[in-house]
């Protein structure tokens, strides 16, 4: 084979690589704002509709609370509400940085980057009970010796007086692994003692196979997962959506270089 016809079967193959790589990376993009991330949530659960700390089926902005047998505590109207919740409260974050003595959570999403791409961390965002979600407030997790049964069948404990929250045992390890998740990539500070309690429970509780899939569901929308659940392969993301772009971008390239090969090849 001649020089020219070798290089331009290289020049193929190149092409057809990075060809895959843009079809396979190209969308990957983080949500820029909490309003996007919502959106983009909505969709990554929209398969296995339910809500995080009580199991409640919903559809919409509708939460069918007889689906899990749920009570409301005080507020029945937001209750039947859909609300999409930090597992670590934008508050939190807040009082970390600087920007929120300035103007509390509008001044921070405005004017701090971190502290916005924090706030629209799809890892940290989970669907929950509009009522659950306002009294869990900004209340940090520990173990409570508190009544089962404030939320009817869900297993959710909020003490008031010491403002702190229990989440039923089913999803401790999420939120354990969502916290250290955050902590550690946004530098946050964290208690010894909330160390201690977080790396207990995700001893305890194992990562779950619905876990496992919403990471890899949410780092193909972020660009990375959260290593406290597993390593995500984003090759894979999108792959067969990809499929069909790919492949008539080959077909072209390989027509092309066939076509360029053969005005080489000497006349007879």
């Amino acid at each position: 084979m001649k020089p020219p016809a070798a290089k331009k079967i290289v020049s193929l193959l190149a092409g057809i690589a990075l060809a895959v790589a843009g079809a396979l990376f190209t969308d990957i993009r983080p949500p820029a704002t909490f309003g996007e991330a919502k959106r983009i949530a909505r969709d990554i659960h929209a398969d296995d509709p339910l809500t995080f700390y009580c199991g409640c089926r919903y559809q919409g902005n509708r939460i069918d609370l007889a689906s899990c047998g749920y009570r409301p505590r005080k507020n029945p109207q937001r209750a039947g509400r859909l609300e999409w919740e930090h597992v670590v409260p934008a508050w939190v974050i807040g009082h970390q940085r600087q920007c929120w003595k300035k103007g509390g959570r509008d001044h921070c999403t405005a004017n701090d980057p971190v502290f916005a791409r924090a706030e629209a961390d799809l890892h940290n965002l989970v669907p929950a009970i509009g009522e659950v979600n306002g009294d869990r407030s900004n209340f940090g997790f520990a173990m409570l010796g508190g009544s089962s049964g404030q939320y009817g069948q869900c297993r959710m404990v909020v003490d008031f007086q010491a403002r702190k929250a229990m989440p039923p045992e089913e999803v401790r390890g999420a939120v354990a692994r969502i916290q250290l998740y955050m902590h550690d990539h946004y530098r946050l500070r964290l208690s010894r003692q909330d160390r201690q309690l977080y790396e207990a429970w995700n001893r305890q509780y194992p990562v779950s196979a619905r876990e496992r899939r919403r990471n890899r569901e949410i780092a193909c929308r972020m660009g990375w997962g959260n290593p406290y659940v597993g390593e995500v392969e984003l090759w894979r993301c999108g792959f067969a959506g990809a499929m069909t772009g790919l492949l008539d971008t080959a077909r072209r390239l390989i027509r092309d270089t066939l076509d360029n090969l053969l005005d080489t090849l000497p006349k007879r």
